[in-house]
């Protein structure tokens, strides 16, 4: 089995089992672990960010010592954290048991993104980076299926069941990281190389904050747009499960096509703003679904705004794969994707309350604020990225031929 494939089917088991973590873990740990949803909630939150803290560190421990044992002992840690909640039945204890899942899985993003940088050619990251994100949305979409299995029988074993088999899922990814060669670790190379040197980067932070503000795309299908249809349209209650659907498939069958064209900082840049355009006109149609019409006609405008959400979403992570790689020292790719990857914790704990207080509370026009807003910082993105490329040397690029196209 060739390294992208062993990549993909880690990518693969890891997925399955968020995919029945996110489906399940809200009632499982208000009926099985008996916390209050203001309990879950809290803790969720505070874990979250704890995981973000510790994301830069934990990706240069990957430098350190070398991405692929970093990343193993992360999959088996998420394993153990998961396994935990089987067992705890209090508050500070599950507290804890979520802390070290959301710490464990940000370490484990940036240990897989530094040996995938160390693994891969440059020319190839992006597309194989689209590989995996497409496999991951298939072994979510399985992983939900086991959870939609829990939810149908809604009984203590079921969740627990689950769980298990949540746990067991990032074990088997560990198990199929190990046969990857080996990555050098920093120390290897740069024994002088100074510590958390992203966190004064400063044209990467600025990047980075612009992709969290782009991520943000995330909690309008999960929670925004579900909301929105039970309470604002006349769509058929149906129709939610339909725009995740489309979300799946969508990237599942086109991310890898869409990434094809990224090959260097200019057409990264490029198709994030295609993205910042794309949700634009997502949100514009999201706003027309509010339009009494029929049901059926509702539901065909919900679909569509999905598909453009999706199609946008598609663009912005093309392009934002090949900026993270392609701006970060070949010796501090842990730390560096570490930092760019804390884009998902910053979108999920503030996302939620941002995006339901302006699109449920402004109703359309909050929808054309949110589209607005992801338009303009996408077109932010070029000047951020030709600053970035001012401020380092060609030479300490990971991708120099691409910053210097990019620069001429």
């Amino acid at each position: 089995m060739t390294t992208s494939k062993h990549l993909a089917m880690a990518q693969l088991a890891n997925s399955v089992g968020d995919g029945a973590f996110i489906v399940t873990s809200a009632l499982f740990f208000t009926r099985v672990v008996g916390l209050s949803t203001a309990q879950v909630g809290l803790g969720l939150t505070i874990a979250w960010l704890v995981g973000f803290l510790t994301g830069v560190p934990l990706g240069h421990l990957a430098d350190r010592r070398g991405p692929r044992g970093v990343a193993m002992l992360l999959a088996v840690s998420t394993a153990a954290s998961v396994g935990a909640f089987l067992f705890v039945r209090s508050f500070p204890l599950f507290l804890i048991a979520a802390i070290a899942y959301a710490t464990s899985q940000t370490g484990l993003t940036a240990a897989r993104q530094a040996l995938l940088a160390g693994l891969v050619s440059p020319a190839e990251r992006t597309r194989i980076r689209a590989m995996l994100q497409a496999t991951a949305n298939g072994g979510l979409a399985v992983g939900a299926a086991f959870g939609g299995v829990a939810l149908k029988f809604d009984t203590t074993e079921a969740y627990l069941t689950v769980f298990a088999i949540d746990a067991v899922s990032f074990l088997v990814a560990a198990a199929l990281i190990r046969p990857v060669p080996a990555v050098r670790a920093a120390t290897e190379r740069h024994a002088s190389t100074p510590r958390l040197a992203v966190l004064r980067d400063r044209p990467y932070a600025v990047l980075a904050l612009l992709n969290a503000v782009m991520l943000m795309f995330m909690p309008l299908l999960s929670l925004v747009a579900p909301l929105w249809i039970v309470e604002r349209t006349n769509a058929p209650g149906w129709v939610v499960a339909s725009l995740l659907v489309i979300n799946t498939l969508g990237v599942t069958v086109f991310q890898v096509r869409i990434a094809r064209g990224v090959t260097s900082l200019k057409t990264a840049t490029r198709s994030v703003r295609v993205a910042g355009v794309a949700m634009l006109v997502a949100c514009a149609v999201f706003a027309l679904s509010a339009i009494d019409a029929p049901p059926a006609a509702t539901a065909v405008v919900l679909a569509a705004a999905a598909a453009l959400l999706t199609f946008g979403e598609m663009k912005l992570a093309s392009g934002a794969w090949e900026i993270s790689f392609g701006l970060a020292p070949a010796e501090q790719q842990g730390q560096y994707q570490g930092f760019f990857g804390t884009g998902p914790a910053i979108a999920r704990m503030l996302g939620p309350v941002l995006l339901t207080t302006l699109v449920l509370g402004w109703g359309p026009i909050g929808w054309m604020v949110v589209g607005a807003l992801f338009l303009g910082t996408s077109c932010a993105t070029g000047p951020a990225v030709r600053w970035a490329v001012r401020t380092r040397p060609a030479s300490k690029a990971v991708q120099p031929l691409l910053v210097e196209e990019y620069a001429a």
